[in-house]
């Protein structure tokens, strides 16, 4: 493997950056935006479940026991 000197390296990194396309801002937000709301659903679901499964627990542990 060919080694490359430090400016060529840096030349090569800037290239690179260069063809990246950043996200706009408000694409951003909207991401970020979503991924907190689904974040919230997952969060809320799963704690329905919980409650669910405990009170099912509950009811059957205290018929028996």
């Amino acid at each position: 493997m060919a080694k490359t000197n430090p400016f060529q390296y840096i030349q090569q990194v800037r290239s690179e950056v260069s063809k990246v396309v950043w996200p706009t801002r408000r694409e951003v937000l909207l991401t970020t935006g979503m991924v907190v709301a689904l974040a919230a659903l997952t969060a809320l679901f799963f704690s329905l479940v919980d409650l669910v499964i405990r009170f099912g627990l509950t009811n059957a542990l205290s018929a028996f026991g």
